[in-house]
């Protein structure tokens, strides 16, 4: 079995992009925080209209139903505008290319 390799040199831009779940991960993480602190400062008095006093725990997930996808999507663009940002610093380094191939005798 004999090997046949060809080289060739091409040009490849080499940019920094962001990761975009550790962003998102980063804006749940936010989520949740805001909602411990909206919970935190919310007031449990009896409710003049329904006539019931919401308890903390049902509070705090009531809040994480909207803080949580609010700071995945906040993530998401940060992400975005840092993509953006790391467009300007992209740069073009050749490389070499060698393809081995492997011919049946």
């Amino acid at each position: 079995m004999s090997r046949r390799t060809t080289n060739q040199t091409v040009e490849a831009t080499v940019r920094p992009v962001p990761r975009y779940g550790v962003f998102m991960g980063l804006g749940v993480v936010l989520g949740v925080i805001a909602a411990g602190i909206l919970t935190a400062v919310g007031s449990y008095d009896k409710s003049a209209v329904l006539d019931v006093v919401y308890p903390p725990g049902q509070v705090f997930g009531f809040a994480l139903l909207w803080t949580v996808p609010i700071g995945i999507a906040l993530g998401g663009a940060v992400a975005l505008i840092l993509e953006r940002v790391a467009r300007k610093h992209a740069r073009v380094v050749r490389v070499e290319h060698e393809h081995v191939t492997d011919d049946p005798a």
